[in-house]
């Protein structure tokens, strides 16, 4: 697998639905589950598969991204393997941003093909999963098939928001709809008795693709045009060439906004999660980080993820994730949060004079409450502050936080004076 198959993970455009998390770092780059981020998931998925060579192709607040990816993965200087940035780039050919996804495969082809490889795997870089690509490309090569599309199956209400395929008995795509409105019914397909069962009764495009080396040469110069794999190639692709269907039933989601990265991160806190961080054949890499284990006095924990390196005294912790170095002071109660924590710990000289200042620390102070809420990275929460998210909330953006589905998401970096009440 290591070699005939070469991974491209996209990393994105703005992200403006994910915004805050995305006003200083690109979607890949967002913190998730304490101590990962997103992008180590479709790079882990690799890895755990037998592909390590790998681009990441990135345009948008990349630097913390760039940052990250050449921190983590490091291999053998008797290895092939690789992580590479790929960086959107002013040539004489094309002077522009990337305009879609597959443009962007397009404007970095000649890095690309530079490399051996029969198939290349075309992934995004924000969605939570834990798949086994070596069974889709052995599904891809004993089809015969030119592309090969990952499937999920999705009920009726959540078919509105993909892109809907049909596929035949041999399951060969023969037709494909962006996110149907009205005529559902035409697009039912035979999903299993299981998926079935669940009302699971559509084929979801999943943004997992498996394409020949030549075939997406061609493809991709044959009309420039087309920017977009699922808006335009794709659709083009199925009425020409073999495209097949690769059906998965196990557990994903596209974090696109901040209301589906908020309920990723919580059902980790689940007895049993959907998504299994405790599968030792499905390792989740990430940097390495020489942290102390957490700290933790006087607190009530019930259905908590604790990241290593923090300092929890609060009174109780509760249905939340608790990032690295995070900080809680006493008598605090956080319930369904996301606490994403530092990137580094204060002095004590540092404390003693902050205090002094009667400024807050970094991390949560005394006293507080939190509750329906995300604390990005380094924020100061000074003592007796109050935030409690809810239907209640109107969205709105401002200085210091912002409010989305009832989900109050502070700033990274911001300060919250004591007494503060959201």
């Amino acid at each position: 697998m290591t070699d005939k198959v070469l991974g491209v993970i996209l990393g994105g455009g703005q992200g403006s639905r994910l915004s805050p998390l995305t006003q200083t770092r690109s979607k890949p780059a967002v913190p998730i589950a304490g101590k990962y981020r997103l992008v180590d998931i479709p790079i882990s998925n690799c890895l755990n598969s037998g592909i390590h060579r790998m681009f990441v192709l990135t345009q948008f607040n990349s630097a913390s991204l760039n940052k990250h990816i050449k921190n983590t993965y490091h291999f053998s200087h008797f290895s092939t393997a690789f992580v590479d940035i790929l960086a959107a780039e002013q040539t004489v050919q094309n002077a522009g941003w990337f305009q879609g996804t597959a443009d962007a495969v397009r404007q970095c082809m000649h890095h690309i093909v530079s490399h051996e490889f029969d198939y290349i795997l075309i992934l995004s870089g924000d969605q939570l999963y834990q798949m086994d690509f070596k069974d889709m490309i052995e599904k891809h090569i004993e089809a015969n098939a030119e592309i090969t599309i990952a499937t999920i199956p999705v009920t009726a209400k959540d078919a509105t928001d993909f892109g809907i395929l049909k596929a035949d008995e041999e399951n060969m795509i023969t037709s494909f709809t962006e996110k149907p409105k009205v005529g559902l019914d035409a697009w039912v397909s035979d999903t299993g008795a299981e998926m079935q069962a669940e009302g699971r009764n559509f084929l979801a495009s999943m943004g997992i693709y498996v394409f020949n080396r030549e075939y997406l040469i061609n493809i991709l110069n044959e009309n420039e045009e087309e920017k977009d794999f699922g808006k335009e190639i794709l659709p083009r692709a199925i009425t020409e060439s073999r495209v097949l269907s690769y059906q998965y039933e196990g557990y994903w989601t596209d974090i696109g906004n901040i209301s589906s990265f908020f309920e990723a991160n919580l059902g980790l806190t689940d007895e049993i999660p959907k998504f299994n961080m405790f599968d030792s054949n499905h390792t989740i890499f990430t940097r390495a980080r020489m942290l102390p284990p957490s700290k933790i006095s006087g607190t009530t924990l019930e259905k908590a993820i604790i990241a290593e390196g923090c300092i929890v005294q609060a009174s109780r912790i509760e249905h939340a994730v608790l990032g690295i170095r995070a900080r809680i002071g006493k008598d605090t109660v956080v319930t369904n949060a996301y606490v994403m924590g530092s990137d580094r710990y204060q002095t004590l000289e540092e404390i003693q004079m902050e205090t002094d200042m009667g400024n807050s620390l970094i991390g949560i102070g005394d006293r507080c409450y939190i509750n329906n809420a995300i604390i990005d990275k380094n924020c100061r929460i000074g003592n007796d502050v109050k935030i409690n998210g809810g239907a209640h909330l109107e969205d709105g953006d401002h200085e210091l936080y912002a409010v989305k589905d009832g989900i109050v998401v502070v700033k990274k970096g911001a300060v919250l004076p004591s007494g503060t009440i959201i």
